[in-house]
């Protein structure tokens, strides 16, 4: 929501047709529609009572009348079973996270939230009461009191706010690698081929350097063997990858990979009180690299995939995963990168992990996706086009019947109120709820810079992320074995007394390479390695998910 503008504003006229229009209120209702109006609160009501814990979105709105005594909530339970916030700009959805997070946080489930603009940094600081909140709270009936939450600060590569993380390339992957460098489907797929031989070899992909080394060497005439080898790998689609890489790299885009591999399990972390870790990825500073930072996010969804437990239904979620501005991350996805998005969102529930996608309109994720989100909080949608009717059309074809006129509904509602249905503790979706969402307890605006600042030097994941390392690794590997063949071609073969030297057989290299365990111990840097390396023993599931449509 833009800085300024209140979160709290009265439900706006519609206008249509020339003629203006809200939604409909109690004064001179009929007898007849007052029945129908307790009988829908009613079945509300009955819908949104839990006996487990719950997370409260606000208050049930019937007739443009808000109504606390029938609280529209969301189990704990089923938090794993995914959602979506979608609204237009300006609809209140950053507001709508932030709520959500303060009581994940309150109930000690840990938080991760994409911090696109910066707003989301208040959450590390009390909310300061208005007359817009005090009004809203007695509206819904909230018990508001100005909090803060324990809040961890992360940045990309150190670029803005935050503890610098990265990714080592191998880790990445071909196919979200892929997604960034806007390849194809076949230059995808050969990248793969590049990804299988790097691993073959031992060859650590830590940097971009590191891959493009690989690919370097691939087309120099002392790799043309071993590119002949790899078979569906051409010289020109190599060429083609290694110009995508240098280009990639001359944006500055090298700071986000290397080690140490930021440890995706840092993210499910309590505080001391029992509250759970809010963690915030801030990225106003790389706003313009969008296909960057959502792929990213998908990597770091991919890794908790990949060395979390199986928990099955959980009471509560292990961790709620804000996916914020979700429509970059399929905006020119290939098939492959949509199924592994598909398969990934499907398999992390039974890790106890819950994922909610925020983004404009249900339209921004795809059909395959979207069917596995149980939970929906729609805020207002624009009809200003032709395509926006269909769109909307196609939102309010996806909510179970209900008594609201939801075409209508959803072009009306106010700033801070949204369309509701989840899923209940037997899984069954809930009633349509039109609710006037709660006021959020933390600052509604950013952090200043001295909170922000003041909370990166206490942690304690500066000493374990801030520094970047630099391991021999493929870059390294490659250097060194070029410089001993140069060196053994100028060294002059020794004067023989038996027959001539051109008859000696030349000496073969020996076939043994040292193996994974021996080339790690050996490391610097032990623990990273084996989270790095990108091999077959350390990557094989999270490639299985994101390898490319052809290894898969």
């Amino acid at each position: 929501m833009p800085r300024g503008r209140p979160f709290i504003q009265s439900t706006p006229a519609r206008v249509q047709g020339g003629r203006s229009r809200v939604p409909k209120v109690t004064e001179n209702a009929t007898p007849e529609k007052h029945a129908t109006s307790n009988a829908q609160l009613d079945e509300i009501r009955a819908g949104y009572s839990f006996e487990g814990g719950a997370l409260l979105f606000g208050a049930t709105v019937i007739d443009g009348t808000a109504h606390p005594d029938a609280p529209v909530r969301v189990p704990l339970a089923t938090l794993n079973r995914h959602g979506l916030v979608a609204g237009a700009t300006g609809t209140g959805k950053t507001k709508t996270l932030q709520l959500m997070a303060e009581q994940l946080s309150g109930q000690g489930v840990p938080v991760f939230l994409a911090d696109i603009k910066g707003d989301l940094s208040g959450m590390a600081t009390p909310g300061q009461a208005n007359d817009r909140i005090t009004s809203r709270a007695a509206e819904v009936g909230q018990q508001w009191t100005g909090t803060a939450y324990p809040t961890e600060f992360l940045s990309l590569g150190g670029i803005g706010n935050g503890i610098p993380i990265r990714a080592a390339v191998s880790s990445f992957g071909a196919t979200l690698l892929s997604k960034v460098l806007g390849l194809n489907e076949t230059q995808e797929s050969s990248l793969g081929l590049v990804f299988h031989y790097a691993d073959s070899k031992q060859l650590w992909l830590d940097e971009l350097k590191d891959l493009r080394a690989v690919v370097s060497f691939l087309t120099s005439d002392e790799g043309k063997a071993d590119l002949k080898e790899l078979g569906g790998l051409s010289s020109a689609t190599a060429g083609v990858i290694l110009r995508e890489l240098i280009t990639f790299a001359d944006q500055g885009a090298e700071a986000f990979f290397g080690t140490p591999e930021f440890d995706t399990k840092d993210l499910l972390r309590t505080a001391a009180d029992g509250k759970g870790l809010v963690t915030c990825l801030e990225l106003p500073a790389v706003q313009d690299r969008p296909a960057l930072f959502s792929t990213f996010l998908m990597w770091m969804l991919a890794d908790l995939y990949h060395d979390l437990p199986e928990v099955g239904d959980p009471e509560k979620p292990n961790l709620v995963f804000f996916f914020d501005e979700a429509h970059l991350l399929f905006d020119g996805a290939s098939k492959a990168f949509l199924d592994a998005i598909q398969q990934t969102v499907r398999l992390i529930r039974s890790k106890g992990v819950g994922v909610f996608f925020v983004t404009q309109s249900p339209k921004d994720v795809p059909g395959d996706v979207l069917a596995q989100l149980g939970n929906r909080v729609q805020h207002a949608l624009r009809a200003y086009t032709p395509d926006d009717a269909k769109a909307l059309k196609a939102a309010v074809s996806t909510y179970p019947h209900s008594a609201y006129d939801l075409e209508e509904l959803l072009t009306s509602l106010g700033t801070g109120e949204a369309v509701v249905t989840v899923l209940s503790e037997r899984g069954a979706p809930t009633p349509v709820a039109w609710t006037r969402m709660i006021a959020p307890q933390s600052l509604m605006a950013p952090s200043d810079d001295a909170t922000i600042k003041g909370i990166i030097a206490a942690s304690t994941l500066g000493a374990k992320y801030a520094v970047a390392t630099n391991r021999d690794s493929a870059f390294e590997m490659l250097q060194a074995k070029q410089a001993a063949a140069s060196a053994q071609a100028a060294t002059p073969a020794p004067a023989q007394a038996g027959p001539p030297a051109s008859s000696q057989p030349a000496p073969r290299p020996a076939k043994e390479q040292p193996s994974l365990v021996e080339q790690v111990v050996t490391s610097s840097a032990f623990k990273s390695a084996l989270r790095s390396a990108g091999t077959v023993l350390g990557r094989e599931i999270t490639r299985s998910i994101f390898g490319t449509a052809r290894r898969r």
